[in-house]
């Protein structure tokens, strides 16, 4: 191996124990402190009230979607289930929104390596997404294409036409299958167990790491589902439920997180800044302002329309887009557009039909070009957005002892601990991750 290539592999390992260094206390954080949200607020009483599409609704999905699983194909999956419940298509379409953008882990991570800035472009984004895709889907989807959405919906389930929604407590919910998001491509029929070894089940009822005490049903496996932790009380039986969570969304996206953030770490090491700039409209074009914007934003979602990997690694990628040149509302687009991705397109395509589907990319594609336009003209217009490309700097260094060091000190060994507590109550449910 020439001298050469030896240094560029250093140079992509620097770079990639760099990344992970940086961003593993705050998203290990995320997700222990999504994981607590999630069990400690119940989720089934909100589901009832998503069968109409208003103000009220769209702050219940929102809040349902804040508490759901990060991971973008289990958010396709539990909007899919809402459908079935019978909520309204722009409910369902405002939960796999805020399911993917408006998360906990998402928002540290996002301070951690790009600023308070893009938080806030962040926040007001996938609110501004969320109140346009109520409208456009509650307004323009056409309602003969939604007939035949809810019919394919209809004829692909079961007889009983029943779902278990995975990472969520609906203990008070009658569902006997689940779809969870997961590559089916390999099942004979519609149903899933979220990607765990569910072969010791004898019934149909997929409780994905949830609570289901409290559901009625006649199966010899209802003590066996119980959890050797609901023999603890307190705050120790609260820990150890919330565990199950993080342990399940780490099975779940852990995988994909490392990818994204190997891929970003490879594409930052070795595509300089010019190479990131030539997919940008440089600012000496004279184009105006509004046109500028809009080329940018569009440019942003369709790079994450190819380059996707998942909703937190991404923002790795994010990164390095906005040091190379992209405006704000183009990294806005970026990542309001991992739901736009095209295995995400394929999953859409294979729950609600072909010409369904081709409705729903489209109007999600006008509400984020539409969102990422109106970040930018607020955060331009009120001068909160730096001219710099240089918020923050895109491989720090983060060994030595500052910051960093110390809060991977602590959690580090406590996410450790606390995913074994979370596999040890999921496999006293008699399930294998």
């Amino acid at each position: 191996m020439e001298s050469g290539d030896s240094n560029i592999i250093i140079h992509v390992i620097s770079v990639l124990f760099n990344m992970s260094w940086q961003i593993f206390w705050p998203l290990a954080f995320g997700l222990i402190l999504s994981s607590f949200i999630r069990h400690l607020l119940p989720v089934d009483t909100v589901v009832k009230h998503l069968g109409k599409t208003d103000a009220k609704s769209l702050t219940f999905t929102t809040i349902l979607g804040m508490v759901s699983s990060s991971c973008s194909y289990a958010a396709a999956s539990l909007s899919h289930t809402l459908l079935a419940k019978k909520a309204t298509l722009a409910n369902a379409m405002a939960f796999l929104v805020s399911s993917t953008n408006l998360i906990v882990e998402m928002f540290i991570v996002l301070v951690a390596l790009m600023g308070w800035t893009f938080l806030w472009g962040e926040v007001i984004g996938g609110l501004i997404l969320i109140a346009t895709v109520g409208f456009l889907f509650s307004r323009f989807y056409p309602k003969e294409v939604e007939q035949e959405l809810r019919q394919h919906i209809e004829s692909a389930e079961p007889a009983k036409h029943a779902h278990s929604d995975c990472g969520m407590d609906m203990s008070n919910m009658k569902s006997e299958t689940s779809d969870c998001g997961m590559d089916m491509s390999n099942m004979k029929h519609e149903t899933s167990d979220c990607g765990m070894d569910m072969s010791n089940m004898k019934h149909e009822t997929s409780d994905c790491g949830m609570d289901m005490s409290n559901m009625k049903h006649d199966h010899s496996m209802h003590d066996h589902m119980e959890m050797p932790a609901q023999e603890e009380t307190g705050l120790m039986s609260k820990i150890t439920k919330s565990a199950g969570f993080f342990q399940m969304d780490l099975a779940m996206i852990g995988k994909e997180i490392l990818i994204g953030v190997v891929v970003s770490s490879i594409l930052i090491a070795l595509v300089p800044q010019e190479g990131w700039k030539a997919l940008f409209i440089s600012n000496d074009v004279g184009l105006p302002t509004w046109l500028h914007s809009l080329l940018d934003v569009i440019i942003g979602i369709f790079v994450a329309m190819i380059a996707y990997v998942c909703s937190v690694g991404n923002l790795i990628l994010v990164a390095a887009l906005w040091h190379g040149g992209i405006s704000f509302g183009g990294v806005i687009g970026f990542i309001l557009a991992d739901v736009l991705t095209i295995p995400m397109m394929g999953v859409y395509k294979k729950y609600y039909g072909k010409r369904p589907t081709k409705w729903m990319v489209g109007l999600l594609f006008l509400s984020i070009l539409f969102t990422g336009l109106c970040v930018d003209a607020i955060f331009n217009g009120f001068g909160w957005v730096s001219t710099v490309q240089t918020v923050r700097t895109l491989n720090q260094s983060g060994f030595g002892m500052n910051m960093t060091t110390v809060m991977n000190l602590i959690f580090i060994p406590l996410s450790i601990w606390y995913y074994r507590l979370g596999k040890k109550a999921n496999a006293g449910m008699g399930m294998s991750m």
